[in-house]
């Protein structure tokens, strides 16, 4: 896994759409969503940052980023157990100046001497909301090759309903691009525009100098936003190239889009799609593989490893050390780790978070528009 891209440093923003999904970041961030049977959101960005070469992130943490820091750890699964560069988690408050930030410009603000103390000339950025096996190497050769002065990834895609109907300013902006000969002409903020759209994925390669000091000359002016605040004005100033990613995405963007995107997985096309051509690491855990108990029905699942079943399952996901007891019925579920679903009940359209329990007997049922959700430690 050694590939030393010394060209660029990696930084994520965990908390960025927390807000998209407050069900699930009650005490977690974003990065830190359990997605895919065994894997978390952030494992997606950073496996495809260290599969590149790229041996120094730095992920700026907003809130409830102890669930993160309990999966990264050293960063030692993902090869960034270094003595130079490697992990390094940015808690709000690391400094005197360091406060809880709103925007991109506050958060890089906080590690601006850290920024400048760093050697690589480009810098990588993105958000943990898309789980995608993205190629970096090949978008910061194009961002140089281009001339550009910022680079913007963006997908081919259509803005979410949820998206779409929001009249909340607050639940995360987002942005579409207006393209041509590979140069952005315009970006769009919060648009409401239905059919394909050019949709940024949140992800820019810009040169380190620059950003040190767009940084800085927005900082002072208390600007928040990279994009809206920075990137936008600018647009006639600045050389913004549009990178377009034609690859397998999954964007979280709301209950219903987490659901969505983690039942698409069962399809072996969409599996394949995001787990090659590169490997994603994750936190390992040492456990039993799945084990099927006599009587114990199954049709179309995922099963991490730790699993025991009885019952019946089809269509659903299961994360690790899930249980389903005998005479139990599990239809369309996406269960996280360590749910137990006890003797003879039945679950339907169900989001279920760590430990939680279905009780013997029991019927939860969702629909498919509006699959139910059950918390953390939560018993039904």
């Amino acid at each position: 896994m050694v590939n030393s891209n010394a060209n660029a440093l990696g930084i994520l923003f965990p908390n960025s759409y927390d807000s998209l999904v407050p069900d699930l970041v009650g005490e977690r961030s974003m990065a830190s969503i359990p997605f895919a049977g065994r894997y978390r959101m952030v494992d997606f960005m950073l496996s495809s940052m260290v599969n590149c070469g790229i041996d120094n992130v730095s992920l700026i943490v907003r809130k409830n980023y102890h669930s993160l820091m309990d999966h990264l750890g050293s960063g030692r699964e993902w090869d960034l157990t270094r003595k130079n560069g490697g992990l390094n988690i940015v808690p709000p408050f690391a400094e005197k100046t360091v406060k809880v930030y709103n925007g991109r410009v506050e958060a890089l603000s906080s590690i601006i001497d850290f920024l400048r103390s760093q050697k690589q000339p480009y810098v990588v950025m993105a958000d943990t909301n898309i789980a995608v096996n993205f190629d970096f190497k090949a978008m910061i050769k194009e961002h140089i090759e281009s001339g550009a002065d910022v680079s913007i990834a963006y997908a081919k895609e259509e803005i979410p309903i949820s998206s779409r109907q929001s009249t909340n300013a607050n639940k995360g902006l987002y942005y579409t691009l207006k393209v041509e000969d590979g140069d952005v002409k315009e970006i769009r903020i919060n648009p409401k525009d239905e059919g394909i759209q050019n949709f940024s994925i949140n992800v820019y390669v810009i040169g380190r100098e620059l950003l040190i000091e767009q940084i800085h000359n927005a900082f002072v002016r208390g600007y928040s936003y990279f994009e809206r605040d920075i990137v936008a004005p600018q647009l006639d100033k600045l050389k913004v190239h549009g990178y377009l990613y034609d690859g397998y995405l999954a964007r979280i963007s709301d209950m219903k889009s987490y659901f969505d995107e983690n039942m698409k997985l069962l399809d072996n096309a969409n599996l394949d799609a995001l787990f090659s051509p590169n490997p994603i690491y994750t936190k390992i855990r040492d456990d039993n593989p799945t084990r099927y108990i006599k009587g114990a029905k199954v049709k179309n699942i995922m099963a991490a490893d730790g699993c025991v079943i009885e019952g019946e399952v089809e269509n659903s996901i299961l994360f690790r050390g899930v249980k389903i007891a005998k005479g139990a019925k599990v239809k369309n579920c996406v269960l996280m780790q360590d749910t137990v679903v006890e003797e003879g009940a039945s679950a339907e359209y169900l989001i279920t978070d760590k430990n939680a329990k279905i009780s013997a007997g029991k019927e939860v049922k969702g629909t498919d528009t509006f699959p139910v959700y059950v918390a953390k430690f939560q018993v039904v």
